[in-house]
């Protein structure tokens, strides 16, 4: 398919403009094969090889503009999702802008927990996940809503504790803060409208299909190995693979070629077992995607 489909046939996927989704969200979709030229004056950019529109939007009002079926798909925050209370389908998380939600205080404070916090102040920029935060757990405190340097507001006597994305936590350090509860955990996700046109369920399904796809891939190694063909059975069981190796007869008797796909985090632990078992030649590549 190209751009010259006709614009009722064309899907909308709205990307973040700006901040930590951006970039990966603009680098995923170039590895998904989608060609466009990037613009950060543009606000609509439509991809060459595909009916796909992207709309550069803010992150925070993504959640809100597929739910109204303005966009068809769209990439942002699961917290920004949670926070606006939207109603979507949430596809896949794609594995980018990790981060938490963060309950924290000031280190000298005395505040161990949610407990102390009773009838105190505590600044946020998620004021509707931290209501419930402090709700389910019976707690009253003063909710303050503040949009940006949120882990200053103890410092300058505004509030006694925040509630804060962190990545690192190296920001509540710098701060003086320490962090107590972790109320979620959040990354980046694939989202769709629930009011998507029949006509265009199939388009995406195709989009969330060749983005998922180098999701999956980045989890995952190919490895390749030279073996006796009686070590077969000991090397499957240091790497099972998805469902089982594949195992080749090489032009050598008794020996044979053994492919298989294993966890990125694992591989290099699994490289000394597979030696013991009778693997030599051993290769591990990068996977562009994978379609389970």
């Amino acid at each position: 398919m190209t751009s010259a489909a006709a614009p009722d046939d064309r899907l909308r996927l709205a990307v973040p403009n700006k901040g930590r989704l951006c970039q990966p969200a603009v680098s995923l979709l170039r590895e998904a094969g989608f060609t466009f030229e990037e613009d950060e004056r543009r606000l609509f950019v439509p991809c060459e090889n595909f009916p796909l529109d992207l709309l550069f939007l803010r992150a925070d009002d993504i959640g809100e503009y597929v739910q109204d079926g303005v966009v068809d798909l769209g990439i942002t925050g699961s917290n920004l999702l949670l926070e606006a209370g939207v109603d979507v389908t949430r596809i896949e998380p794609l594995g980018f802008g990790r981060c938490r939600l963060q309950l924290a205080a000031p280190r000298d404070s005395g505040i161990t927990g949610a407990e102390d916090l009773r009838g105190r102040v505590v600044a946020t920029s998620h004021p509707k996940v931290s209501s419930r935060f402090f709700l389910e757990r019976g707690v009253e405190v003063r909710l303050i809503e503040i949009t940006g340097a949120v882990e200053v507001t103890p410092l300058l006597g505004v509030a006694d504790a925040v509630v804060d994305l962190v990545a690192s936590g190296s920001t509540l350090a710098t701060n003086g803060l320490v962090a107590l509860d972790a109320i979620l955990d959040s990354q980046a996700e694939l989202v769709r409208t629930r009011e998507l046109r029949p006509a265009r369920h199939h388009l995406a399904g195709q989009v969330a299909l060749m983005l998922t796809s180098v999701i999956r891939a980045r989890h995952r190694k190919y490895l390749m190995m030279n073996a006796p063909a009686e070590a077969v059975d000991r090397i499957k069981k240091v790497v099972p693979g998805m469902r089982s190796p594949s195992v080749i007869h090489l032009t050598d008797p008794g020996m044979v070629a053994i492919h298989t796909v294993v966890d990125a985090d694992t591989v290099w632990q699994q490289l000394g077992p597979l030696q013991a078992a009778g693997a030599s030649s051993i290769l591990v590549l990068p996977i562009e995607k994978l379609i389970p």
